[in-house]
């Protein structure tokens, strides 16, 4: 639990479990929000979504009203939500904005989202805040709530998601390299390397945005160590 208060909770969503379930069920964080009442009759729900190999901030509303608010806000482009990556080289620049179209692509295997001028607009901004060895390091800021945005958006810069196996290069990944100073190398079985780190939402009209960071998960420390993760820059907000 990151953050509570009468209706909204963030909870640290781990990697490697989806957020509800899907056509072939198993296990999902659904199934757990009964232990999130609080004392209130009912559980929580989401209010927005998280891939399932993707960790972080995960805002849920404690009520339907609650609800209500936090959909307008997310919809209305207003909740501010920073995502940092590791990928796989690095931007031409060191910060810049992505807008492309974006549509759902329906294969044998399933689907994807693929960059389609006239699919829905989504933008994402970003920045490199470290970057060593063909990895980058980046900080990224969607103001658009596309599916697979952040993703697919990478991989449009020619830098998808280490780990991605829909947008990027899959694992296995190398043995991992060791000593002192090797900073960026890949260890096996990272995952997917990409954190929901903050979001910052307008909640109350009359008072600061509520800011909420997740910390780094352990999956991620090392491939973020070796990028500079000790000397990050402090994270600004703009709502």
């Amino acid at each position: 639990m990151l953050y509570r208060d009468g209706l909204m909770l963030v909870i640290d969503k781990p990697a490697g479990i989806p957020v509800h379930a899907g056509p072939g069920g198993g296990p999902n964080l659904e199934q757990g929000f009964g232990q999130l009442r609080f004392g209130l009759p009912r559980p929580p729900a989401l209010a927005h979504r998280l891939d399932r190999d993707t960790s972080g901030c995960l805002v849920l509303g404690r009520h339907p009203k609650a609800l209500r608010r936090l959909g307008r806000l997310f919809a209305g482009g207003q909740v501010e939500k920073v995502y940092w990556a590791v990928v796989e080289g690095a931007p031409a620049q060191t910060e810049g904005r992505i807008e492309t179209g974006l549509a759902k692509r329906t294969r044998r295997n399933g689907w994807l989202m693929e960059v389609d001028p006239d699919g829905q607009m989504a933008v994402t901004d970003y920045r490199v805040l470290g970057a060593v060895h063909g990895r980058a390091w980046l900080e990224l800021r969607p103001r658009t709530g596309r599916t697979h945005q952040v993703r697919v958006h990478c991989a449009a810069l020619g830098c998808p998601v280490a780990g991605d196996p829909a947008y990027g290069r899959p694992p296995p990944y190398p043995p991992p390299r060791t000593g002192k100073g090797e900073g960026g190398g890949k260890t096996a079985g990272e995952g997917l390397l990409l954190h929901a780190r903050g979001v910052a939402v307008p909640l109350y009209p009359a008072r600061p945005p509520v800011i909420v960071t997740a910390p780094v998960p352990a999956h991620m420390l090392a491939a973020l160590a070796g990028l500079g993760y000790h000397d990050a820059p402090v994270m600004e907000w703009t709502t």
